[in-house]
Parts: structure tokens; C-alpha cells; sequence
């Protein structure tokens, strides 16, 4: 048989282990709506150029409406899934949304501890489709065994006075350096507190540390309720971050692409509008713009650098 030498590899090949696109993990629940869960964070990741190691921790069962129920994988799942993908691929991030109980809480935080130079961005939903006790449970698993390997907490306002600040009674809500503090406490040093109810009847997101506001965006109310913003704001965090963007760079173009998808989100069923997270594939000057969305889209070209701080121009 002829020898034939091995082909020559060409100027753009990628050897073992190196990549064009950062690789991020994110730890979520499936969701069929396509609303949040894992369906948000692989479109956002994606969009922000990243590639997606998405870990299934269990499933919704929810409509756009609301949700129903979620079956919870088993943690052995859970950690097989995310040890198999680490051990081929380097990580630069770790994303971690709604797992199910505190034993996948507890694979999860074994697993970012032994990775303790990537950093973690936790997100966490309202919580209140669930059983009392079950929340309980699971937001103090969440105290115990996530924030202490959290770089950046994210959520709402509401949602993160109820569970870290519930024995507040000032005369007025928890401003963003006292979610912070809160959050501090238990080793988070950033977190990112979306849907403040400001005085004129703008809604803000504030980026905070215990000792400053670092950066603070403002919006619109909007009329429509979406579902999976919070999923879609956090991932698109996480994959900026993986970059190499610094904090307060990743936080303001991931609320600017936030703002992006929500203007240009739709009404796929009978309940709640989902940001359009691929917005950008399909705005092109001149093209009808898909049914049920927003009339009015931004550039695709649109980019917001940090100095821009404070916003004042989004509309959500």
C-alpha cells in the first residue's frame, strides 16, 4: 500500500483544547415553553458568542402561562453530566439557575469549589409557583452551599429582599446596597438587582458591592408580563463575562440586549410574551418584522460601553 503522509493542518485549525468561542456551563432546568430555563441560555449565550456545556437538572411543566410542576433530576445526573464535559472542555463560567432540590445544589457547589478560579453567576426565579416548604428548603440549601461560590448574584428586587432581607421593617424597600449587604454576608461580592420600583415610575437594575452602586440602568414600564427575562439578562451576563468583558462592561450590554429582546419579543401562545433572544438574525433593513413582535426594533449594531452609565433610554 502507498504511504500517503497526513494532511497539513490548515492556517485557521484549532488544536486540542484551544477555541474561538469561550465554553460556559450552565446548570438549569429544561423549559418547554422556550421561555426560560435552558432554552434562554442557550440563545443568549449563543448570541453573545459563547459555547453553551448545558447541564439538564431537571424539567418544567409549564405553559406560557405558568408553571405547573418540576421533576428534578438525580444529583449523580446532574454531576456525571457537567464532570464528563469538564474534563474535555476548559470552562471560563459557570451559570447556575433553578436545580430542583438541595442535593443538585450540593453537586453543583462541589463542583464549582473544585473550579474556584471560574467565576459563578447565580440567578434566582420567583419561586413562588412552588410548595412553601420546598422553597424553604431550597433558598436556605441555596445560603449554605451557592452563594458562598457566587461571584454575581442576579434577581428581583422582590425576590431577593423576600428571601435575604425577610425580617425587614424600615418604612421603605431594601435599596440596592442592602441587597448587596445582605448577599455579602454569605460570600456573594456583586449582585445585580433587577425591577426596583424607582420614585418617577421608572423600574431601575442596579449592579452593587457592600460599599457602592457600581452602575444603574433605567426603564420604561412596560405593559406586557414576559416570561424568562431574569434566565435571559443572567446568561447573557455569564457569557459577556467568559469574554474576558470586565463586570460593569458584561452588565451593561447584557441590559442592553435584554432591552433589545424584550422590544423585539412576541406572544407565541395564550399567556406571557417571551424576549426574542435572535433578534438580530432576523432585522435586517426592509424585512417584515415576525408577528406578534414589537413594531419598533434597535440596531443590531447598537453597543453600550460602560461610561454610558447611568441608562436612560431603554424602555423596559
Amino acid at each position: 500500500m502507498p504511504q500517503h503522509p497526513d494532511p497539513p493542518l490548515s492556517a485557521n485549525a484549532v488544536e486540542p483544547g484551544e477555541t474561538s468561542l469561550p465554553c460556559v456551563m450552565v446548570f438549569n432546568a429544561n423549559d418547554p415553553s422556550g421561555a426560560g430555563g435552558l432554552a434562554a441560555d442557550l440563545t443568549a449565550m449563543s448570541s453573545a458568542s459563547a459555547h453553551v456545556l448545558a447541564v439538564v437538572t431537571g424539567s418544567y411543566v409549564r405553559d406560557t402561562s405558568e408553571i405547573h410542576d418540576h421533576f428534578a433530576f438525580d444529583e449523580e445526573a446532574v454531576a456525571d453530566q457537567a464532570r464528563c464535559a469538564l474534563e474535555d472542555m476548559p470552562v471560563k463560567a459557570f451559570k447556575v439557575g433553578f436545580v430542583g432540590n438541595p442535593e443538585n445544589l450540593s453537586a453543583i457547589a462541589g463542583i464549582t469549589t473544585d473550579y474556584a478560579d471560574v467565576p459563578v453567576v447565580t440567578y434566582m426565579p420567583d419561586l413562588s409557583w412552588w410548595d412553601e416548604l420546598a422553597i424553604e428548603t431550597y433558598l436556605d440549601a441555596c445560603v449554605e452551599l451557592l452563594l458562598p461560590q457566587t461571584t454575581v448574584l442576579v434577581g428581583n428586587h422582590s425576590t431577593l429582599c423576600r428571601w435575604l432581607l425577610p425580617e425587614w421593617e424600615g418604612d421603605r424597600p431594601p435599596n440596592a446596597r442592602e441587597v448587596a449587604r445582605a448577599a455579602a454576608v454569605h460570600g456573594v461580592p456583586y449582585t445585580l438587582v433587577t425591577g426596583f420600583n424607582a420614585a418617577d415610575q421608572y423600574l431601575e437594575s442596579h449592579l452593587a458591592s457592600p460599599e457602592a452602586v457600581l452602575a444603574t440602568a433605567r426603564y420604561e414600564r412596560f405593559e406586557a408580563t414576559f416570561g424568562g427575562a431574569g434566565d435571559t439578562l443572567s446568561a447573557a451576563l455569564c457569557a459577556l463575562i467568559a469574554a474576558g468583558a470586565d463586570l460593569q462592561s458584561a452588565c451593561a450590554e447584557a441590559l442592553t440586549y435584554l432591552d433589545q429582546c424584550l422590544d423585539a419579543g412576541f406572544q407565541p401562545g395564550m399567556g406571557h410574551a417571551v424576549p426574542d433572544r435572535l433578534f438580530w438574525a432576523h432585522e435586517d433593513e426592509g424585512d417584515e418584522a415576525p408577528e406578534g413582535a414589537a413594531s419598533e426594533t434597535p440596531s443590531p449594531d447598537s453597543q453600550l460601553d460602560a461610561d454610558d452609565f447611568p441608562l436612560d433610554t431603554t424602555k423596559h
